[in-house]
């Protein structure tokens, strides 16, 4: 379930899962503390008729998400967790499904296309749910045929790609949870996807060990297809001004491409550990790299090199 336990909403901000606690982690001041603990009772503080809200206990977190002060989280047991990093306790909390298999996979944190901040989850129960972030009330509930993996939403709050338990990946309208399109040419189930900042290219990582671009205006066949080097595409991210794609597989390997070359130009970061997500930092000066591990477990940030625009280790 490794893949989004990692997010940089500044070079010296990162949050990141550790045991029952999500972490905030300053590089700069090389000091930690904790922001979020699910290790006991969990109760939200937003109080309306006819809320969803629900007390929980001991939730294993199996992704996350953070954006404009929001930390979202969701549960292996279906469970979400909402809470503003300005405002102490927990401002939501649910379980979306009474059924224990149903996990939280994905969380995306987004702009409608009227300028409005959404959640969208994607969850093992084959439902898509989208929440607003003051209410918490869910506005809409989208199904489908296969469980879903993951959910990602254009930069125009219009789209959101919808991958899950099927070779096929789908584009489907955020109003109406319409299918538009459908994306043929993976071989197994697909785990992650992530959209070019101009909205124009979508890239979705797969079981099959490939990464997939795909032009949104033509969506016949796949643009280029980048290979992994052992396993599954687990997580994939594009820098804020597009000029980096960063893929990362469950364990050991992370691949960074140039997107001006077309994807042709490529470094590989070769590490020991299970990978517990990645995040480019929103100036694009850094990448960093959570490492899942007993003996091992760290976190590596990757500083990008302005002379050959690489990026380069510094520890």
């Amino acid at each position: 379930m490794l893949r989004n336990l990692l997010w940089a909403t500044s070079k010296h901000d990162v949050y990141l899962m550790h045991n029952y606690s999500v972490m905030h982690w300053s590089p700069l001041l090389k000091r930690g503390k904790e922001v979020l603990n699910v290790a006991g009772p969990i109760v939200s503080t937003v109080k309306q008729t006819g809320s969803l809200a629900q007390s929980l206990s001991r939730v294993q977190i199996s992704t996350m998400a953070v954006k404009d002060n929001l930390l979202v989280a969701g549960g292996l047991r279906g469970e979400l967790i909402c809470k503003y990093l300005n405002r102490p306790g927990v401002a939501f909390c649910t379980k979306l499904t009474s059924d224990d298999s149903a996990i939280t996979n994905a969380v995306d944190i987004y702009r409608s296309c009227n300028g409005l901040t959404r959640l969208m989850t994607a969850n093992n129960d084959a439902q898509v749910r989208v929440f607003d972030t003051e209410s918490f009330a869910c506005l809409n509930l989208f199904s489908f045929s296969w469980s879903v993996n993951n959910t990602s939403v254009s930069p125009d709050g219009k789209l959101f790609a919808v991958l899950g338990d099927s070779a096929d990946c789908l584009i489907a309208d955020t109003q109406s949870g319409k299918v538009v399109g459908n994306l043929k040419g993976h071989l197994d189930y697909s785990f992650t996807s992530a959209w070019h900042p101009d909205g124009m290219i979508l890239a979705t990582g797969n079981q099959d060990t490939t990464c997939r671009l795909w032009d949104v205006r033509n969506l016949s066949k796949s643009l280029a297809v980048l290979e992994g080097r052992m396993g599954a595409i687990r997580t994939v991210k594009f820098t804020s001004d597009g000029r980096f794609m960063s893929m990362a597989e469950p364990a050991d390997f992370v691949h960074i491409y140039d997107a001006r070359s077309g994807y042709c130009k490529a470094q590989e970061i070769d590490l020991f550990g299970e990978i517990a997500g990645m995040s480019f930092s929103p100036d694009t000066e850094a990448l960093l790299v959570g490492v899942a591990d007993r003996t091992y477990g760290s976190l590596l940030e990757f500083n990008r090199r302005r002379c050959n625009a690489y990026l380069d280790s510094i520890y």
